[in-house]
């Protein structure tokens, strides 16, 4: 061998010795026994459990306010009694289904008067509103009157447009009600598929076949889950749809015979509502073309006559 090829195999036995010289002392420095490698991961998922119970225990904003709000409710005797039940009743057909969801609104029923009251008393004492001194009294009480009625309202209105929403699609919701029943699914069974397949389309219907769903399956009786669902529609086509139910738990009537002819029903008395609005259109229209149209039409069409005589005399 020569001499250049002897130092090229010198280089590489060198970098090759180097490089394990530098490996066993990285891995001398390293190393640690295997007890304590777990038990210091043992010592880290515990501080990360503690941590995690830490935050939990911690109550969220929304909570203490929760909590005070329950806490003054229960210390005024608001939420017992027949008016809790009727109040809680009235929230459920309004959508409200939360458990929490009577202690908000009976806490915004006693809070939105005062706050109403003290607004108005702060801006007429202020002359902010220009109102005169013989009022201001007059306008104090109409806030707070208002403040006890606003929520009363709202709750009549939220009630009202989700009826109204529950009539206008639940011909849809029974043809899909139909179609699974055909397939050869129970009632519970069926309510959970459509509920499933309508909570983007139609989220107000689809919550109340999946909340009737889950009654049907936890229950001991059956005719309460229905009942309890004719009772939070607050709708007469839900409570038809309940009485069929009802004959075919009962009686052992085909179901899905009963869910077509429903869905017809009710698919002609949405059609007939319709027609119905239509046809009292042009009556609605007189009165804004009388008042809005026909002053413009007139002073359009009288106006070149009036301008022409006024230039010729």
């Amino acid at each position: 061998m020569d001499l250049a090829s002897t130092e090229k195999s010198f280089v590489v036995v060198v970098a090759a010795a180097t490089f394990v010289v530098f490996w066993a002392t990285w891995l001398a420095v390293t190393w640690e026994p295997p007890i304590e490698a777990r038990l210091r991961a043992l010592r880290t998922r515990r501080m990360k459990t503690r941590s995690e119970q830490g935050a939990a225990a911690k109550p969220s904003p929304k909570e203490t306010s929760l909590g005070l709000m329950r806490q003054i409710a229960d210390r005024l005797n608001l939420l017992r009694g027949s008016a809790a039940d009727q109040t809680t009743r009235k929230l459920r057909r309004g959508g409200f289904l939360s458990r929490d969801a009577s202690v908000v609104y009976v806490f915004i029923k006693l809070a939105l008067p005062l706050a109403l009251g003290f607004l108005m008393i702060l801006l007429t004492s202020s002359g902010l509103l220009g109102v005169p001194e013989d009022m201001n009294l007059v306008v104090c009480i109409g806030a707070v009157l208002s403040g006890f009625i606003m929520p009363e309202v709202y709750l009549k209105n939220v009630t009202s447009r989700r009826r109204e929403v529950l009539n206008h699609v639940l011909p849809e919701g029974l043809d899909l009600l139909t179609i699974c029943v055909e397939a050869g699914l129970s009632i519970d069974a069926a309510f959970r598929r459509v509920a499933k397949e309508m909570q983007s389309s139609m989220p107000e219907l689809a919550s109340e076949f999946e909340l009737t769903a889950i009654e049907l399956t936890y229950l001991p009786d059956r005719q309460q889950a229905l009942e309890n669902m004719a009772e939070r529609s607050d709708s007469a086509a839900v409570a038809a749809l309940v009485n069929a139910l009802r004959q075919t738990e009962k009686y052992g009537t085909p179901l899905a015979a009963s869910l077509r002819i429903l869905s017809q029903e009710f698919r002609q008395t949405r059609a007939s509502k319709a027609e119905e609005k239509g046809a009292r259109m042009p009556a609605l229209m007189t009165v804004p073309l009388m008042v809005f149209i026909l002053p413009t039409l007139i002073t359009v069409l009288v106006a070149p006559a009036i301008m022409s005589a006024i230039a010729l005399t």
